[in-house]
């Protein structure tokens, strides 16, 4: 280990830079152990963010069954490794959801 002060990554703005100076060892284990947990977060939220995304792939489908409202969309649901198209919409406050079929996997 390095008797030298480690550089500071230059992403960082320089009052974060000041501020981390000046805290104690203890303070910045905390600070690292709550920047580790806040990263995750906020990568498992955009990556469940991308995910709806992609499984919102018609706001108008053609070729409704009669059961299904015409306000419904096709959706994407993945089941033990599997992706299946379902037909989707709000009725008060439930989503109902009814089977179209497989993804077809050359899509």
């Amino acid at each position: 280990m390095s008797y030298e002060p480690p550089t500071p990554p230059a992403e960082l703005p320089t009052d974060i830079v000041d501020t981390l100076n000046s805290y104690s060892p203890d303070q910045l284990q905390h600070v690292a152990r709550y920047a580790e947990e806040l990263s995750e977060h906020k990568t498992r939220e955009d990556r469940l963010k991308e995910e709806s995304d992609e499984d919102e792939i018609d706001d108008s489908p053609d070729n409704l069954p009669d059961d299904v409202p015409s306000k419904a969309t096709v959706t994407i649901k993945k089941i033990n490794d599997n992706r299946y198209y379902y037909w989707q919409w709000r009725e008060g406050d439930t989503v109902t959801s009814k089977y179209k079929g497989p993804v077809d996997p050359d899509e």
